[in-house]
């Protein structure tokens, strides 16, 4: 039996759960920059208005610090020659298209100085595998925005199986998480007139056949939950009323989200529904449609399904899980017989598949039409096993790929056994392999480097948290570093989520920072999900000090070691690692001399009123319940911002577009260090949302600023 493609299956699960803060989260039409506000906050927080995200006074202030930030930054005599750099590697026309096996071709989406917006497009393997592949354009991206006058921004198209010629096109205005959806015809390239058109929302629509989509959407009042995330599912048919679908799933408004989609194999073919809730960020109930019923599946809240391999049913688990009798450790995966699990869900009888060594954990996995791959970290360092089952078992082989490097999977085909494969490591830009058998590789693009790493070297050492964790940590050092503590190192980490931080080609970093002798640290700490989900949940909730506590031990192992000293250490993170970066400063400001502190939580004591903050109380507890608020009171860094204290001169980067963790994190930050007499910078992007900037230009002028402020604060 053909396997269903786990890289569709986890399509149809990330579309509809709710993601990380960093993650690109499902999409939504309620304005979740409206704060719902307890008294006691607002009565006691003289900024609070900043959470106003476009009234005129909010965008004023914005305005006046982006005056002052780019009259810092900008007027520096080495900001054009930085942005120039970094607009030439983000516009490169050789740079390696990245491309997807479909059944309408390879496809790809690119940007570049003549497409800003970008353009989504095609090729056949033979023409991609040439130094000059030609393309046929799908869709593009500003062309559509020039005709319509907006803003919009790309968000990837779900294609009706298996022909995939009738899609679904989603597309943000300006960069939110929030999308609108409209049916897209693959033959004739256009949007189908009087076709399928959900308005802007959060949410998801998979294909049930040519006429019907399965819709988790906001549909008015009642219908999405605290977090702004939709919580029922509709059956949508052409030619009728959106608000007259029939609801076929529904969940809680107290979930984080819920919904209802489609298990289908390659071929296309349904083997069911499976509905689901999220009662917290990291916990699911799980359900089937059986017999016309909803059965809850026996799993653990921290399991769930995998897909579908050689005609069985697929799970994982974050937890041990004992099911019929059999004990599965966590982060395993386990298999059912796929017929066997379809007649009765919760009695059919499972089996190991795989389950992880020391210091190892899964990477999700893919599918061709025979085999199953699943990428794996050992100690921070990327394998590929191939698994089958054949002889009446489950056995796996490995991929021969580079060792010591970040490998995983770039594309597999449905129908066939074709699948590529890349590894990068900060020093070396990715290779992309291909095989045909899905074993036997040969190189087919190696991607162009983009700095001079002659006589750098990557070095992994080990720092130890104040509880004896050892937490690893990679230093890329420049040409002829001298272990003095004289050189300026940018340190960057995430710790949340169960999100690795990998090894990957540094690119425009080592342009812009490591040519010039600068040093580049990655901290794999707790919260993270570089050794599995231990490794996460060892470090969430009323342990979350512990990742803080990570990072922090890290900078003072490299003071400790002559890396750098406290002058020259900076540190850099995004959403859950801009309050990395924000709880580092405040609590050990002494340690460092320069914080980049992007799309950040900052509040923790309002974040769950706070654009999506509500979906994260897994991740982080509820002020609202005192026990808890105690723990995340310890550590808030907006609160932490002491008048009695000296920190570095600190530099906020917010969206005013941002829908998820809001750019009032940062801007009331930046407002009381102000008032403080505190020396630190604000600016404030009015487009992009919470994934950066939407065109290479922006992100461009981002990245030089963000450079120069790092060799004012460490290397001048």
């Amino acid at each position: 039996m053909k396997p269903v493609s786990i890289r569709a299956l986890g399509v149809a699960l990330a579309a509809s759960m709710a993601g990380a803060p960093l993650a690109v989260a499902p999409l939504s039409a309620q304005d979740t920059n409206a704060v719902v506000e307890p008294e006691f906050e607002a009565e006691n927080d003289p900024f609070i208005w900043l959470e106003e995200t476009r009234s005129d006074r909010a965008l004023e202030w914005v305005e006046a610090e982006n005056k002052k930030t780019v009259a810092a930054l900008q007027s520096d005599p080495r900001f054009e020659e930085l942005k120039a750099e970094a607009l030439a590697i983000y516009d490169a026309e050789d740079r390696v298209p990245g491309v997807s096996f479909t059944h309408y071709g390879m496809v790809n989406f690119w940007q570049d100085a003549k497409n800003p917006k970008g353009i989504l497009r095609r090729t056949t393997l033979e023409s991609w595998r040439t130094d000059n592949p030609e393309w046929e354009t799908i869709l593009d991206i500003d062309a559509l925005a020039a005709e319509e006058g907006k803003e919009w921004v790309y968000g990837g198209m779900n294609c009706l199986p298996p022909d995939g010629t009738r899609c679904m096109v989603y597309l943000s205005d300006g960069g939110k998480d929030a999308s609108i959806a409209r049916e897209f015809d693959l033959e004739t390239l256009n949007f189908v007139d009087g076709g399928f058109e959900l308005p802007e929302s959060q949410g998801s629509a998979s294909w049930i056949d040519r006429d019907t989509l399965l819709v988790s959407r906001d549909f008015g009042e009642g219908t999405v939950t605290e977090s702004f995330y939709p919580f029922t599912t509709r059956v949508w048919k052409r030619g009728t009323p959106l608000e007259s679908a029939k609801e076929i799933f529904r969940g809680e408004p107290t979930d984080v989200s819920a919904g209802a989609y489609l298990l289908r194999d390659g071929e296309g073919t349904i083997h069911g529904r499976i509905g689901y809730r999220g009662i917290s960020f990291h916990e699911r109930e799980y359900f089937v449609e059986h017999d016309g019923e909803w059965v809850k599946l026996d799993l653990p809240a921290k399991a769930g399904p995998f897909g579908i391999i050689d005609g069985h049913m697929l799970f994982t688990t974050d937890v041990d899980w004992e099911s019929n009798g059999v004990m599965f450790p966590a982060d395993s995966i386990v298999a059912a017989d796929l017929e066997e699990w379809k007649a009765d869900p919760n009695g059919a009888q499972k089996v190991l598949v795989w389950a992880p060594g020391e210091r190892q954990t899964k990477r999700g996995g893919a599918s061709t039409k025979s085999s199953m791959y699943v990428p794996i970290l050992d100690n921070v360092k990327g394998k590929v096993l191939k698994f089958d089952y054949e002889d009446g078992g489950w056995g796996w082989t490995e991929i021969d790929l580079p060792k010591n490097a970040t490998v995983g999977v770039a594309t597999a085909s449905d129908d066939t056994d074709q699948i590529m494969f890349t590894s990068t490591d900060f020093l070396s830009p990715g290779t992309y392999y291909y095989a045909e058998d899905g074993v036997n590789l040969e190189v087919v693009k190696e991607s162009p480097t983009r700095f001079d790493a002659e006589g750098m070297t990557i070095e992994q050492f080990e720092a130890t948290s104040p509880d004896g964790t050892r937490i690893p940590y990679f230093l890329v050092k420049p040409k002829g570093m001298e272990m003095d503590g004289s050189t300026p190192v940018l340190m960057g980490g995430y710790g949340g989520f169960q999100v690795p931080r990998l090894p990957s080609y540094l690119g425009s970093t080592g342009k812009m920072w490591l040519e010039r002798g600068n040093a580049y640290v990655l901290a794999n700490i707790r919260g993270g999900g570089e050794f599995g989900p231990n490794w996460h949940q060892s470090a969430i909730r009323e342990n979350k000090q512990r990742t803080w506590d990570d990072f922090i031990a890290v900078g003072r192992d490299l003071v400790e070691r002559g890396i750098t000293s406290p002058e020259h250490l900076g540190v850099e993170g995004g959403s859950q690692g801009g309050l990395l970066v924000g709880t580092a400063f405040t609590q050990a400001p002494d340690l460092f001399n320069a914080a980049i502190v992007q799309i950040p939580l900052f509040d923790m004591l309002r974040y769950q009123y706070i654009g999506r903050g509500a979906s994260w109380i897994g991740e982080y507890g509820d002020p609202r319940i005192p026990e808890q608020r105690a723990w995340i009171e310890g550590y808030s860094p907006y609160q932490k911002l002491l008048e009695e204290k000296d920190y570095p001169r600190v530099f906020f980067v917010t969206s005013t577009a941002d829908d998820r963790t809001h750019p009032s994190h940062g801007r009331k930050a930046a407002a009381r260090m102000s008032a403080q007499g505190d020396d630190y910078l604000y600016y404030e992007d009015t487009k992009g949302g919470h994934s950066g900037g939407v065109d290479n230009e922006q992100r461009a002028t981002l990245r030089a600023m963000q450079m120069v402020y790092l060799l004012q604060q460490l290397a001048d």
